[in-house]
């Protein structure tokens, strides 16, 4: 699987079979990002929160290409997705997509609809992702602090790559990173959701040499627009 980092939260995944997967679509006001969100051709766009800065595009997105956009059913019920395919499903869940085998996994964190026209209304739960395509399996958090389920229960799947927010204050920090880290018994950790604000700046060099000298993973920094395969 390709991974492609957008900045903050924001991934592009490109599955063994070419499935496009577009997760938190903070393009527009992303500082961090320096595409435009008409260069986005997803097939599915998945969301893991109302806050703007998830949702972000992803309606515009949609729009324009088609992509399915998939989250958890009362946040879908928020968004305007008139013509818009969608697929709404709940913790625990797994839902099947071309190929793709997707489950939703808790997140401690708070989802009131901060995107324009949500009015700060409730936007269900906060959630995170387990995607795999038949060869690599990739976790992605979400915001989150951290809780004990990523041990017990996020743990039994496989994880090839972690997306871990280390950047504190809004998620876990570094620290708690290496702790989710250590639990998910993931191969490798590739950090998000720090530097995009002041509030969010994190040493990731720093943050790259704890993880590995504490835990088995390995630590891929990405700059936005940088990408992987695992």
């Amino acid at each position: 699987m390709q991974i492609i980092f957008e900045g903050h939260s924001c991934f592009s995944l490109i599955s063994n079979i070419g499935v496009n997967v577009l997760i938190d679509p903070y393009i527009s006001d992303n500082p961090l990002c320096k595409k435009d969100w008409r260069e986005f051709k997803p097939d599915l766009i998945l969301i893991t929160h109302a806050h703007h800065d998830h949702v972000g595009d992803a309606i515009a997105i949609a729009q324009a290409t088609n992509a399915v956009i998939a989250g958890q059913t009362d946040l879908i019920q928020c968004l305007d997705t008139d013509g818009i395919s969608t697929i709404t499903f709940n913790m625990g869940g797994t839902v099947r997509f071309s190929g793709l085998e997707i489950t939703m996994t808790q997140a401690i964190h708070s989802s009131a609809c901060t995107f324009p026209g949500g009015n700060g209304k409730y936007g269900g739960l906060a959630c995170g992702f387990v995607i795999k395509d038949g060869q690599s399996c990739v976790y992605h958090a979400g915001d989150t602090a951290l809780f004990g389920d990523m041990q017990t229960v996020i743990s039994r799947h496989v994880i090839n790559c972690a997306l871990l927010p280390i950047g504190d204050y809004y998620t876990m920090g570094p620290d708690n990173a290496i702790t989710a880290a250590h639990w998910l018994e993931a191969e490798y950790v590739i950090p998000m959701h720090y530097d995009t604000f002041p509030a969010i700046a994190q040493d990731v060099e720093e943050f790259a040499q704890k993880l590995e000298g504490r835990t088995e993973a390995k630590c891929i920094i990405l700059a936005p627009g940088a990408s992987c395969t695992i």
